[in-house]
């Protein structure tokens, strides 16, 4: 599991388990459980989730 570090060091590893792709129709970022498939969350800014790996 990802952890975060000292204070300002930021963090350590990605995330595991999780994944994250672009959907284009929404122009949002959504995170995948690697495990079942399902949808966990949806950035709704537009910007990539830290530390979560891209599907390619």
């Amino acid at each position: 599991m990802a952890t975060n570090g000292a204070k300002g060091g930021g963090r350590h590893g990605a995330v595991r388990e999780r994944s994250q792709t672009h959907n284009s129709k929404t122009d949002q970022w959504v995170k995948r459980d690697t495990e079942t498939g399902r949808f966990i969350d949806v950035k709704q800014d537009g910007t990539p989730f830290k530390g979560v790996r891209k599907e390619k």
